[in-house]
């Protein structure tokens, strides 16, 4: 049973930094690009942060330079360190496993934690 589960998210004030884990089970963890997604009510999902099985990361320009995604494939955790957070960061953030194989695309998604931005 595939098992990605969020943890870290809270309350933080504006230009504070928060670092949100996702533990991985069930899957072949060093073979998935990790990403981390949020959802802020009213919009659409949206990718934060991604690496690769090979540790080629990705971000948009929304979080460039104050996100940083990680992972431990011996641990098969996979972390996003958020530095001076705005409250257009508050949203639910949510671990994403993706592995494009011979066989089809392999995509499992975690339930999620929600990140607030605010005074």
């Amino acid at each position: 049973q595939v098992q990605l589960v969020e943890s870290g998210g809270g309350l933080v004030q504006p230009g504070g930094s928060l670092t949100l884990s996702c533990a991985a089970s069930g899957i072949i963890f060093s073979m998935y690009t990790m990403g981390w997604y949020r959802q802020a009510p009213g919009n659409q999902r949206e990718l934060v942060a991604s690496v690769t099985s090979n540790y080629r990361t990705n971000y948009p320009d929304s979080v460039k330079g104050r996100f940083t995604i990680s992972r431990d494939n011996a641990k098969k955790l996979v972390y996003l360190q958020m530095n001076s957070l705005k409250p257009d960061d508050t949203a639910v953030y949510y671990c994403n496993a993706d592995w494009v194989t011979g066989a089809g695309v392999m995509n499992y998604w975690g339930k999620g934690t929600l990140v607030t931005v605010s005074s």
